[in-house]
């Protein structure tokens, strides 16, 4: 009966898409792009990423899911959470152009968080929210909704 059920894990396990995966996996892609160069608009790793292309091409890279390339939609498409309860790839927003949730970030834990920073910086960076300059610009935290099949996938791991 065990090599049954265990053989039945590993088939939905080898079946899963690829981008099945725990939303940890989206903090260890998003760090592995530090150094990616920084383009306004931009929306790939190799030719440079601006801060939403950036959270979308991680997201959409491993869970599927697609997001508006617009930091302040970004936000209005995502649920609010108590910066309290931030957990790695969970989205943090600043206020970098005098208006709310003009700069989106993906949170890595440990105070820190990773985001294709601007021109003046030039690359994907990992950054700390107690930092003087982000702490003062801080907007909130977001969660983005997980596909359903994935939640029950990950819920079943945990």
């Amino acid at each position: 009966m065990k090599s049954v059920l265990l053989s039945a894990m590993l088939v939905v396990l080898l079946t899963q898409p690829a981008h099945a995966a725990p939303p940890d996996d989206i903090s260890i892609y998003a760090v592995s792009l530090v150094g990616s160069p920084y383009r306004l608009g931009g929306t790939s790793p190799e030719t440079g990423l601006d801060c939403s292309g950036f959270v979308d091409h991680v997201f959409r890279q491993i869970i599927g899911v697609k997001l508006p390339h617009d930091s302040l939609a970004i936000s209005e498409s995502t649920q609010a959470l108590d910066r309290a309860d931030l957990q790695p790839g969970d989205l943090v927003f600043f206020n970098t152009l005098d208006h709310a949730f003009s700069h989106v970030g993906i949170y890595l834990g440990d105070d820190r968080f990773v985001h294709a920073t601007s021109s003046r910086t030039g690359s994907v960076m990992v950054s700390r929210l107690s930092d003087h300059y982000w702490r003062e610009r801080f907007d909130g935290a977001r969660r983005v909704a997980l596909p359903a099949g994935l939640s029950a996938t990950i819920a079943s791991f945990e």
